[in-house]
């Protein structure tokens, strides 16, 4: 395993829309546990291949509950608001507050091809959308309600 650059806002593979994965291989899972790594180092809940600089529908999470790879995410259901502060390892000391759905329904694809069905409320609702909302190219900042803020 190793750490990737996380990639900065201004990067232009950030405002890129992401391609499918169709090749489950070593080399996606060697990606998926560099991002968990990369993501554990860098103290965050959630990371995507954009922000390691690669335009691929890969995401991965762990809001203390359970490590979860997302490869091919479709968000199925959402239920619900909730208004809370979020913040992006791509956009470092800046949060501001979002409004999301308070449940969110998943289906992915693990990195051998196997489809999974997650399902998740506040911080892991508000983790799905964002993390999937960086494989259409959209930053939290773009959903900010007031002002981003300096932490």
């Amino acid at each position: 395993m190793a750490l990737r650059n996380v990639v900065k806002m201004g990067d232009p593979v950030l405002s890129k829309k992401c391609r499918v994965v169709e090749k489950f291989d070593e080399k996606l899972s060697t990606l998926i546990d560099d991002m968990f790594e990369t993501m554990y180092a860098s103290n965050g809940v959630g990371l995507a291949a954009p922000q390691v600089g690669l335009l691929k529908r890969v995401v991965v999470m762990d809001c203390g509950d359970e490590p979860i790879e997302l490869v091919n995410p479709e968000i199925t259901m959402t239920e619900g608001e909730q208004t809370e502060s979020e913040g992006c390892l791509s956009v470092p000391g800046k949060y501001g507050v979002c409004k999301r759905p308070a449940k969110v329904q998943v289906k992915a694809q693990d990195r051998t091809g196997k489809w999974h069905v997650y399902t998740g409320e506040e911080l892991k609702a508000r983790c799905f959308c964002h993390e999937i909302d960086h494989l259409d190219g959209i930053l939290f900042v773009s959903k900010v309600i007031g002002k981003l803020e300096e932490q």
